[in-house]
């Protein structure tokens, strides 16, 4: 019984003992060096590589932007003006003509004739008058010896001045049939691009409010922009000085910027009260004639006086919440938040109306990896190139 208890305790110690040893080891385990905890407190944290750009400052015009239409200056319905058989068509469909240029030849040869006709009744008219001329000056002779009834001096000096009537008359009715006849020949009215000839060689035409549509012709250059302004864009920018000239900018649908410039040409003479717009129109260079009516387009009418502007890449504004702000970097290379408040864009650049000043340096490339406060190694590039990246 005594060596059973002895055998216990012995076991029990040596339990301990092992015990003892092991949480040694754990504990021993668990605490790190001191030297250790120094050389980490020691470590630097990474520079991180950014892209900055130096903020830029320059006198712009504010702008704003509508949604349009293209309209032609000129757009003309080409229809005969005499009856007829179409007997040639002179252009290819979707080419480009001068004012002037025929277009279709109705058959002349009927107003031809008619021309020699009224020649010829004008010739008899004339021979008339100069018969009844002489014969008058006859009467006015024998009238002085009365040799002539006054009656009859009347009825002579009467037949002159209806003689010179008629040729009157035949000279109306021989410029009538040279109008006729050069009304044949169908001419474009206006310099532009015609459209495709809807009668050909062959059919018979006629006038009059049945006369059948032959083509059509839209002027190419310059070219309307329409376009409905808001009332108060109108108040501020259009409705002053309606002879000043505002400037214009105009985008199609698959361009990001304004590659074409042009000015008001005309603001319409009432506002639309259900809409609360007036109807503007722009006129734009076509020189190349890629613009075509009824083309969608974006417009910016400027407006105000020039005035400098603070201008960074949008690619330097960051969104925490409903603020914005960008990343400043300092001489030191450190980074500083700051809050701004963003205006319109200008030529890809967005305006900053506070918050930044000419000069600074702003993160527009890695602004997810700098922290404010925290040291960065600025690479400085140009604030254009990173708008156009941004782009």
């Amino acid at each position: 019984m005594l060596s059973s208890r002895k055998t216990i305790a012995k076991a029990l110690g040596a339990l301990f003992v092992v015990g003892s040893v092991a949480g040694i080891g754990f504990s021993h385990h668990r605490d790190p060096s001191p030297v250790s905890s120094a050389q980490a407190a020691d470590t630097p944290p990474a520079v991180v590589d950014v892209d900055v750009a130096t903020v830029l400052s320059q006198t712009i015009t504010d702008w704003q932007s509508y949604s349009g239409r293209l309209e032609a200056v000129d757009h003309v319905d080409v229809r005969p003006l005499v009856p007829g058989t179409i007997v040639a068509v002179h252009f290819k469909d979707g080419a480009l003509v001068k004012k002037g240029e025929p277009l279709f030849i109705i058959d002349p040869r009927p107003y031809v004739a008619e021309v020699d006709r009224a020649a010829a009744e004008l010739a008899a008219a004339q021979a008339r008058a100069a018969y009844t001329s002489t014969d008058a000056a006859r009467a006015d002779r024998l009238l002085a010896d009365n040799a002539i009834a006054k009656r009859d001096y009347d009825e002579k000096q009467n037949a002159t001045r209806e003689a010179a009537a008629g040729v009157k008359a035949a000279q109306a009715a021989l410029e009538a049939a040279q109008v006729n006849l050069s009304y044949t020949t169908i001419c474009a009215p206006v310099s532009g691009r015609v459209s495709r000839a809807e009668l050909t060689a062959g059919n018979v035409v006629s006038t009059g409010p049945s006369a059948p549509l032959l083509t059509t012709i839209v002027s190419v250059s310059p070219i309307y922009a329409s376009f409905d302004v808001d009332e108060q864009t109108y108040l501020e920018y259009l409705g002053r000085d309606r002879d000043a000239s505002v400037p214009v900018a105009l985008g199609l649908a698959n361009e990001e910027g304004y590659s074409r410039k042009g000015f008001i040409a005309s603001v319409d003479n009432r506002l639309d009260t259900s809409s609360g717009t007036i109807r503007v129109r722009a006129s734009i260079d076509n020189a190349d004639g890629t613009l075509v009516p009824g083309l969608y387009a974006r417009v910016q009418v400027g407006g105000g006086e020039a005035h400098p502007a603070i201008l960074i890449s949008d690619a330097a504004v960051g969104t925490d919440q409903a603020k914005k702000y960008v990343l400043v970097v300092d001489d030191a290379g450190k980074v500083q938040y700051r809050e701004v408040q963003l205006g319109s864009l200008h030529d890809n650049l967005r305006v900053v109306t506070s918050g930044l000043k000419t000069g600074e340096r702003v993160v527009v490339n890695g602004i997810q990896r700098a922290r404010p406060n925290d040291t960065v190694r600025g690479n400085l590039v140009k604030m254009t190139d990173a708008a156009k990246s941004a782009a």
